[in-house]
């Protein structure tokens, strides 16, 4: 161990203070993605929209616009990452996050929001920057534990966000909440520039690269299945969006009391990732990052079952939160898995389009979730759910017991 960490050096010896930062910088920009999922009807209309059906529109392509072309650009950036430096992609992410979000407060049509909205996903990228960060500079044997940290504060960030984005507005207002997001952002911006540490780049790096893609050639076919488990835990854990409200609706009384029980539920998912996640990737770092994913994989396909058949909504507290305990561990081993399985040059190139497969399923679940559910009941989706993730969970043993 101490002569890997010798030998690495150079890239490793700030891989702590770099965690620390990209922690914080992920979280304030993934609370500024997420800030404005409460009151975006509300901006749209204070925008000149009325007629509630124009509402729903613009506040859905508002909204999509950011992940739609953070998923386009992703690659793009992880590969100018790896020839640029990793740490200048965090600082134009951080600036152009910060200028995105005081931008969007001085909109004044709704055409304006939704320009914005792509302009702050095609600039941003912050927290998948700092996964990439992480993951190439972090000792191989505490990767899936500084990964797990990571991946605990973007969680974090989304929990916080729409929770922020409720209790803000109106107490000093909608645009004034999105001036003081860009001004959060923006000491993101600074603590990047000025504590976050990348080794110098030397003129024969070029030449190191070459020798080490000679020595370590990409195992496509398993970066590719890890695109798609990336892609499937996500999808995973999005599909029951659409249809949360509704399913709750039939054990619990009440608008006001169904809407609490939403956000309860979704909150549960979410805080069993936050706990899980850095232990779960502590694990894996010692049995191995594929094991831990598989036997991941299965454990969320077995919790979806009884998600269709509770009684009370309690319940699905309950089993939300052990299915974001079981998901929660297992993006850092994806990412951890890529990592391990493809030169030191294209770390970025590889963990961006690994960004871009999140996105597809960030998107595709909630959209396969309405589907199913408006066609054939709400039960149905947690069960089509789960045969996605036990044939997920089935692929990536055959393929590890091969390894």
């Amino acid at each position: 161990m101490s002569q890997s960490s010798t030998v690495l050096a150079p890239e490793q010896q700030h891989w702590k203070r770099n965690l620390f930062v990209c922690v914080l910088g992920s979280f304030s920009t993934i609370v500024a993605m997420t800030l404005l999922l409460p009151f975006l009807p509300l901006y749209v209309q204070q925008l000149g929209v009325q007629e509630p059906a124009a509402i729903a529109r613009w506040s859905g392509a508002a909204y999509g616009a950011t992940f739609l072309s953070a998923a386009l650009t992703a690659p793009l950036w992880g590969k100018l990452a790896d020839r640029y430096g990793r740490k200048l992609m965090l600082i134009r992410a951080s600036l152009g996050m910060a200028i995105a979000m005081s931008l969007i407060g001085m909109a004044t049509a709704p055409w304006q929001l939704v320009a914005l909205r792509l302009l702050a996903g095609l600039l941003g990228g912050y927290a998948s920057g700092s996964t990439i960060m992480v993951a190439a500079q972090t000792p191989k044997e505490q990767t899936g534990w500084a990964l797990g940290v990571l991946s605990s504060g973007i969680m974090a960030g989304n929990v916080v966000g729409p929770l922020l984005g409720g209790v803000l507005p109106p107490l000093i207002g909608i645009r004034h909440t999105f001036w003081l997001t860009g001004a959060v952002i923006f000491l993101a911006f600074l603590a990047t520039t000025f504590l976050l540490k990348e080794a110098p780049r030397q003129p024969g790096k070029k030449a190191a690269q070459a020798h080490d893609e000679n020595e370590k050639p990409i195992n496509l076919p398993l970066v590719r299945l890890m695109w798609l488990s990336g892609m499937l835990l996500i999808f995973a854990n999005m599909s029951i969006e659409p249809i949360i409200t509704l399913y709750i609706g039939q054990f619990v009384q009440g608008d006001h009391a169904i809407t609490v029980t939403a956000g309860v539920v979704m909150a549960a998912a979410a805080l069993g990732s936050i706990l899980s996640a850095p232990r779960l990737g502590r694990l894996a770092d010692r049995v191995g990052h594929g094991r831990v994913l598989v036997y991941g994989l299965m454990t969320c396909a077995v919790l979806l079952i009884p998600q269709a058949f509770i009684t009370e909504a309690w319940q699905l507290v309950v089993l939300r939160f052990l299915m974001g305990m079981a998901l929660g561990g297992l993006m850092p081993c994806v990412t951890a898995l890529i990592r391990h399985n493809v030169p030191q040059g294209q770390v970025g190139k590889m963990l961006g389009y690994s960004t871009s497969a999140q996105y597809v399923g960030q998107i595709s679940g909630p959209l396969f979730g309405g589907f199913v559910g408006g066609a054939f009941g709400m039960q149905p989706v947690f069960l089509a759910t789960c045969v996605i993730m036990a044939l997920c969970a089935l692929l990536n043993a055959r393929v590890f017991k091969k390894r």
